[in-house]
């Protein structure tokens, strides 16, 4: 990882704690891949952009005025840098799946979403976002470090 990446050195800084690792997002997953979403979440699907494997790892889905986002609360994840490449994943819950393109969405049209994201789950995301929560300003808001996908379902 470059030294020169805020969004490398942040998500280096911020790796989940063991508790989060080993426990939280197993179970998590667990429920969601058994059909029980927890507060909108979902199992993310998207292929490696070097193994073109599939890989899994739980996300939160966000509806916001019609449209359905996700966010990267960690900054530059794999799976964050896998959808950019891929430009496509399912969302798994249960025994449903849907397919998905992903555009990521510019730093300026942020804001509104990250506040709406953190309005949802500061209490499960908050401590990447390093003080950053729904009641700050613009500024604060616009948050490169953070990416963020606009997604549109694809028919089968």
């Amino acid at each position: 990882m470059e030294g020169s990446n805020p969004a490398a050195a942040h998500f280096q800084r911020k790796r989940p704690r063991w508790f989060t690792r080993r426990v939280f997002n197993p179970v998590i997953a667990l429920l969601t891949r058994s059909g029980l979403t927890v507060a909108g979440s979902r199992v993310l699907e998207v292929r490696g952009r070097s193994s073109g494997q599939p890989r899994r790892t739980p996300v939160n889905l966000l509806e916001l005025d019609g449209e359905r986002y996700l966010v990267a609360p960690r900054g530059e994840t794999q799976w964050a840098r896998n959808l950019r490449v891929s430009g496509q994943g399912r969302l798994l819950a249960g025994r449903h799946s849907e397919e998905f393109a992903a555009v990521e969405v510019p730093d300026s049209e942020k804001p509104d979403i990250l506040r709406a994201y953190l309005e949802r789950w500061k209490f499960e995301v908050g401590a990447f976002f390093d003080g950053v929560g729904p009641d700050s300003s613009e500024q604060e808001m616009s948050a490169p470090k953070h990416p963020v996908f606009r997604l549109t379902s694809t028919p089968r």
